[in-house]
């Protein structure tokens, strides 16, 4: 395996389009790193560039420590699984597997080897007398990353192989990238939109907007500590609550939102420096609970309840403002009805306004 560094690379298209802004980061040898950001940030150019399969405007690619801005694709030794699974139909699974390898004129005997070792890693031997149009979504995606197996590659690419299959099979199908990445050792990048796919699956993750990383770390470390709201927002479901206001501290700590009325903290953690002045709140859904006998609690209506099995999302509203909650099951108002909810011993973030970016 190898490991992939990026100093600086931009993609700069023919009209003016910056599609990527100067990226620099490193994928460690045996690393899952996963791109992600909504569509058009960017992250699919960037695999494509590593790939070879869009020319890079500025900056240095390297693979295993050699530079790769100006060799071919075939020549990078990596292999990609894309979106749609590609597979010739009228081949069967093992011919499948095969082409690729019989094209680059690998001997028959090495060919074998490979297929079969590839077979039984996804748990194919079974399958590969059959055709694609005999298997399942999730079974045509298994093949897929046989292909890409079978090249023994220094890295993987995947570009979003998951978003074809349902919930069930994208489930399936992403605990077995993740099962095959711990047996490899591989280096793998991964690019999704799906934030619950980037948390689950990546070692670290790159946040992209815009063609800018905002940020760079572990999947807990980008919840717990966000570097600014658009981190905020796109990593966690449901998505963090966001408040403008002041926070004050004048009998009791409370939120005064720009919008009216007040929201009090009670023995919610916030920084001393936040006090006094106007800040974006940040507070996760779960960290909203249903108030008990002598909480500090504020009075919201309740708009939508969304049971999800081993707990229940509610919507609420406060002088305006959209609140998401995630609770435990059990009895709650109905929608329209109110709730008393508070906000006891939150972690709670705090976020420049005008800026976005995180408040120490």
């Amino acid at each position: 395996m190898a490991s992939v560094q990026l100093d600086r690379v931009r993609k700069v298209y023919d009209n003016g389009q910056v599609a990527v802004h100067g990226a620099s980061f490193e994928i460690a040898d045996g690393e899952l790193m996963v791109l992600v950001g909504p569509s058009g940030c960017g992250k699919s150019t960037l695999l494509r560039m590593i790939a070879g399969l869009e020319d890079i405007t500025d900056g240095n690619l390297l693979i295993g420590g050699r530079r790769v801005n100006d060799v071919q694709p075939k020549d990078r030794d990596i292999a990609m699984v894309f979106q749609s699974y590609a597979l010739y139909p009228h081949m069967t699974v093992a011919e499948n597997l095969a082409f690729g390898l019989k094209l680059r004129g690998v001997a028959r005997a090495e060919i074998d080897r490979r297929v079969n070792a590839a077979a039984d890693t996804l748990g194919m031997t079974h399958m590969l007398g059959k055709l694609p149009r005999e298997m399942s979504g999730g079974q045509r995606q298994r093949v897929a990353l046989g292909r890409a197996l079978v090249r023994e590659p220094s890295v993987f690419l995947l570009d979003e192989p998951l978003s074809n299959l349902d919930a069930k099979l994208r489930h399936s199908v992403r605990t077995e990238i993740g099962r095959l990445h711990r047996q490899l050792g591989a280096t793998m990048i991964y690019v999704t939109h799906d934030q619950v796919e980037a948390m689950t699956l990546g070692q670290r993750i790159v946040v992209l907007k815009d063609g800018e990383i905002q940020q760079i770390d572990t999947p807990m470390a980008l919840y717990e500590k966000p570097a600014n709201l658009f981190v905020a927002g796109f990593l966690g479901s449901p998505a963090m609550n966001v408040l403008h206001g002041t926070l004050k501290q004048d009998e009791g700590l409370h939120f005064a939102l720009d919008s009216g009325g007040q929201i009090p903290l009670g023995t919610a953690v916030v920084a001393e420096a936040w006090v006094g002045r106007r800040i974006a709140l940040g507070i996760r859904p779960e960290h909203l609970h249903p108030a008990g006998i002598g909480k500090t609690a504020f009075e919201a209506h309740v708009d939508l309840i969304e049971p999800v099995g081993n707990e229940v999302f509610v919507n609420l509203r406060f002088v305006g403002q959209s609140l998401v909650a995630r609770m435990p099951p059990q009895v709650l108002p109905e929608p329209g009805q109110g709730l008393r909810v508070t906000i006891e011993n939150a972690v709670l973030h705090g976020f420049d306004p005008d800026s976005g970016l995180r408040l120490s």
